[in-house]
């Protein structure tokens, strides 16, 4: 997430990237999967790390096991300066490779068989970009806590994986079976990972933590936590049995997490009922707080919101809602249905990730205080929507869509709901949704193209002003007799037709709107006469 903190007012677009209009060859080979990255599939990464604070450098070693889909010898790995790499081997053998920038290329003697498993290790070292202001531009933010100990960690959605590890940093391919991940920090420290805590490994001057991610995992959800971590947690009863939830936090924040993080349970039924299942049961649910605001790592969260509710104490949607829960323990658990579970195939659609993320906030509102409180919380939101441009970004080119994608896409979706009416339906879907793409990567086109079906509803004009223009229909009405109405949209694309609920007299009614003029004769007399505000349109009374 390469983002700008606006003001508070906007504050989402301190969720914002930077608009990229002219592309660069770099942006190019990031952001598409090119013949050196095509003919490999990754299965597998064993990642070793130590970490050095006084120095605000790192070493290690990255093993990736790979099956051959075709045959090739030139093999591209991403690792960003300053990071270097020290050597590569295959089978105790050192491979000669080539720098280019941030590209590192391999040219093999001879290709391997096509369906073979093979690996290759990769020994890199130096100083990790240093996050200014993360996790909005990304890297390793180098900290002290409170009482002057040590207090590290990372992000690097948006930046790229690649900025401290050496990898195929794109999200298209994720390791099929997960991850094994060394933390070797000072002995007084302790490194918190992803998955579940194998072993420690005293070392003397040094611990070595040793994590095992099992599923499979999106690279810039692979995360490096160090601290003066103290450790609780509790045991959940989920939908797939017991869920082990466990919270590493600062040893003098301990009683405030343990109030805070109450809301994990809340989080996780809310979730559970609208979604399905958690999808990684198998690595467990943990909370880390971190010296930056948070990120949505895979079974790995990280928290940094002062442990209070709202976004650093503020409601985003004006509502008085946003006070009602913790934004980082809801939205970044999230998207553990929602980015780490369901992923883009490109950094295009990464509305997919945000934009059901920020819409499973009101869910968490509707299922613990009211489908009101849901409603009055996200179409609050829509006042932090600037419409800057559409929130697909450009296929191929590493490049994010607007900032809208968080609360113009959850309002997106909060209209779909009102167009399935039946709200079983509608959780039935979401949970279908889940597990059709369950451990996923997935595109705009197969999302749109399954709710299509799901709903029953041809959503070809809906998804296609969305999603891909900035236009926000209006609806025009005006009462034209004392029991009759007469409406239409613009600011519409051709054949955009989506109907909408008028409240007349206190009571729904729907209509049909299109882009000529349409008539409604009510029962009786047109007392009072409002839009229903589920759907986002704008709308205006004419004369």
């Amino acid at each position: 997430m390469r983002h700008y903190i606006l003001s508070i007012i906007t504050i989402l677009s301190s969720i914002a990237i930077v608009a990229q209009e002219d592309f660069t060859k770099e942006d190019e080979l990031r952001g598409t999967i090119t013949e050196d990255r095509a003919w490999w599939d990754v299965q597998h990464y064993d990642l070793k790390v130590e970490v050095f604070p006084e120095s605000k450098t790192i070493e290690g070693s990255n093993t990736i096991t790979y099956k051959v889909l075709a045959s090739n010898k030139m093999m591209r790995l991403d690792l960003q300066a300053p990071m270097q790499i020290k050597k590569i081997t295959q089978n105790g053998k050192k491979l000669k490779f080539n720098t280019k920038g941030d590209f590192h290329y391999i040219k093999f003697k001879k290709a391997a068989k096509v369906d073979s498993e093979q690996s290759i290790t990769i020994e890199f070292k130096g100083a990790p970009k240093e996050a200014v202001n993360a996790p909005w531009d990304g890297g390793f933010s180098w900290k002290k806590d409170e009482n002057g100990t040590d207090f590290i960690a990372n992000a690097n959605q948006g930046i790229g994986a690649s900025v401290w590890w050496p990898l195929k940093d794109h999200p298209a391919d994720e390791p099929d079976n997960g991850v094994d991940l060394a933390i070797t920090v000072p002995a007084h420290l302790m490194g918190v990972g992803n998955g579940r805590l194998i072993s420690e490994v005293d070392n003397g001057d040094t611990k070595t933590f040793n994590w095992k991610v099992t599923q499979p995992i999106n690279s810039y959800g692979v995360n490096v936590n160090v601290g003066d971590y103290v450790q609780f947690g509790y045991k959940h009863e989920g939908l797939n049995g017991l869920l082990d939830v466990d919270y590493y936090v600062l040893s003098y924040n301990l009683e405030k997490a343990k109030e805070q993080f109450k809301q994990v349970p809340m989080m996780l039924n809310a979730f559970e009922y609208w979604f399905g299942p958690y999808p990684f049961y198998e690595d467990s649910f943990k909370l880390v707080e971190v010296p930056y605001l948070g990120m949505e790592h895979q079974s790995s969260v990280t928290y940094g919101n002062g442990y209070q509710n709202g976004y650093l104490g503020k409601d985003l949607s004006g509502s008085g809602w946003g006070y009602r829960f913790d934004f980082i323990i809801i939205h970044e658990a999230g998207h553990e249905w929602f980015a780490n579970s369901i992923t883009n195939q490109d950094v295009a659609d990464m509305w997919i990730h945000e934009g059901f993320t920020a819409y499973s906030e009101n869910l968490y509102l509707d299922y613990n205080f009211s489908t009101a409180a849901a409603s009055e919380y996200v179409i609050g939101t829509r006042r932090i929507i600037n419409n800057d441009r559409p929130i697909i970004g450009t296929y191929g080119m590493d490049n994010e869509g607007s900032s809208d994608m968080y609360y113009k896409g959850a309002n997106i979706i909060h209209t779909l709901r009102q167009l399935v009416e039946d709200d079983r339906k509608w959780r039935d879907i979401l949970r279908a949704l889940n597990k059709a793409f369950y451990h996923k990567n997935v595109t705009t086109k197969q999302v749109e193209d399954f709710l299509s079906e799901q709903t029953g509803i041809d959503l070809t004009e809906f998804w296609e002003q969305y999603l891909r223009t900035t236009l926000v229909p209006k609806l025009e009405y005006k009462q034209t007799s004392f029991n009759e109405m007469e409406f239409r949209y613009v600011d519409i694309i051709e054949g955009f037709d989506m109907p909408v609920i008028a409240i007349i007299n206190g009571k729904d009614q729907w209509i049909y709107p299109k882009a000529e003029w349409q008539s409604f004769e009510n029962t009786g007399d047109i007392k009072s006469l409002v839009i229903k505000e589920d759907f986002y349109i704008n709308s205006e009374k004419v004369k």
